[in-house]
């Protein structure tokens, strides 16, 4: 007779405060400034200080460009508020992956869940960790890049060391996001600023003729778009926290309000300034325009700008750290990842498992000479599950249109904004059909392993025992049990 697999059985922890019976629970830590700080310090990472050249290079023309940047601050607001609708429709945490699985069920939300876990957030991170190690190593090797096995090391002791903060305490990492997302406000204040002076000394020879040599090919806008909306992704990471968010139902909308408009005014003036003081010729040839800029207008100061660039790298690795844990504890909570990544430590009140898993796939991709061919391969399913995010909004409108939804926004909103990322996942088909099979692979993978580790009820003993066995080691080892249940 087959030995039955018993339930995890909670350690005896050290109560602090209360009495834990079935579980414990996240605590609402994140208030309404946190929250804005979330949005601003994952969306304003190196994207800014790199992207100008992107949309450039596509757009041909200052006053195209220009327009590109305040499009995609547009879009990324509509998006913002689609999912305001949705968070506060579906006030769970985990952002997209709620979303899909209370719209069209569990497949495509593993599907989701699979491709997030094993390539968009840790490899999002990884070149975010690296990115910050490659800035704050380059001034220790002047004229030459700093060697690779040192930004590797680098990176990997940033990415513990947040695991770290965020593992000890919410309100640490927190703070920690809060403080260095005023650090990068204050660095691109310092472009804006330097910019309205340059050009109040009367240089407006770059603004001219903005419009002249517009690239108005619709394939070429797109892939400005692109260039863009990689300096406004994030927007949605605020919605993997709902849980802990404070009054979710006002304070989720009032920080997308909030950070979306601020980021789209700080990055359009901070654009202005790179193309008063840079010839687009200057633009074109530099691999971080933020530095350049620095170079050439700072002077001995110019060291300022690797260091903020650093800082808000350090930002916004740390923002994503703490939201995308929250995606997987979700994940793992509804059964489609292992049962050990929803456990909660007993002392700090965080999803230590799900944080500690997430920076483990993160270090080996480090390892990893071409880490950035990654999101090439997998660019355009994001835009693809965002599609379906909102088309789960349009559905949910007409399958359940009395939910409680404490905002509705106009049906328009979420039926452009749909519109706009099919054409944004339909382009690459065509543009880069080699990164668009790779991805649809790699989600098409994830369908047997649904079927083996979910799907199927009647698993061996071995593979239960196992699966038992581990989920009980992680428990032990890091203090931990179940989330309390809610009726």
């Amino acid at each position: 007779m087959p030995k039955k697999v018993a339930p995890i059985k909670d350690p005896e922890p050290r109560r602090s405060s209360g009495s834990i019976k079935d579980g414990i629970k996240l605590q609402k830590e994140i208030g309404l400034m946190d929250g804005v700080a979330i949005i601003v310090g994952i969306i304003v990472g190196s994207g800014i200080f790199v992207s100008p050249k992107g949309v450039l290079i596509n757009s041909e023309s200052v006053g195209l460009a220009l327009i590109v940047w305040i499009s995609s601050g547009v879009l990324s607001l509509v998006g913002a508020l689609c999912y305001a609708e949705l968070g506060t429709m579906i006030p769970k945490s985990g952002g997209d992956y709620a979303y899909i699985n209370d719209a069209f069920g569990p497949l495509p939300a593993f599907l989701y869940v699979w491709v997030a876990l094993f390539i968009l957030v840790p490899t999002g991170n990884a070149i975010t960790a690296l990115t910050f190690a490659q800035y704050i190593l380059q001034p220790l090797w002047p004229g030459c890049d700093p060697p690779r096995d040192a930004i590797r090391l680098l990176a990997a002791v940033v990415t513990c060391f947040l695991t770290a903060v965020n593992c000890y305490n919410v309100k640490w990492a927190t703070r920690v996001q809060s403080i260095f997302t005023g650090t990068k406000i204050f660095a691109l204040i310092i472009i804006m600023v330097a910019g309205l002076w340059w050009l109040c000394l009367g240089h407006t020879e770059n603004f001219r003729s903005p419009m002249s040599d517009s690239n108005t090919n619709p394939a070429s806008i797109a892939l400005a778009m692109y260039s863009g909306l990689f300096s406004y992704s994030g927007w949605n990471y605020l919605n993997y926290v709902t849980e802990e968010l404070k009054d979710p139902y006002r304070n989720l909308p009032r920080a997308i309000c909030i950070s979306l408009p601020l980021v789209t005014v700080i990055y359009v003036f901070a654009n202005v300034a790179y193309f008063v003081v840079l010839t687009q010729d200057e633009i074109l040839s530099s691999n971080a325009v933020g530095v350049t800029f620095g170079d050439k207008l700072l002077g001995p100061m110019a060291w300022l700008m690797p260091f903020f660039v650093a800082c808000s790298t350090f930002g916004a690795l740390n923002g994503a750290i703490f939201a995308s844990s929250r995606l997987f504890f979700v994940g793992a909570r509804n059964g489609h990842l292992p049962t050990a990544i929803s456990l909660i430590n007993v002392k700090n009140l965080t999803p230590m498992p799900s944080l500690i898993f997430i920076c483990i796939i993160t270090l080996a991709l480090l390892l990893i000479n071409d880490v950035y061919a990654l999101i090439n391969y997998v660019s355009f399913v994001e835009s693809l599950f965002i599609a379906m995010s909102v088309s789960g909004l349009l559905w949910l409108r007409y399958k359940k249109p009395d939910l409680h939804r404490p905002i509705k926004v106009s049906i328009i909103l979420p039926i452009l904004f749909f519109i706009i990322c099919v054409f944004l996942v339909i382009l690459p088909c065509f543009t880069r059909p080699w990164e668009v099979s790779c991805g649809l692979i790699f989600i098409t993978l994830g369908i047997p392993i649904y079927i083996i580790f979910i799907y199927w009820e009647k698993k061996p003993t071995w593979i239960k025992n196992s699966s038992h066995n581990f989920n009980l080691f992680c428990a032990k080892l890091f203090m931990c049990v179940q989330e309390e249940k809610i009726d």
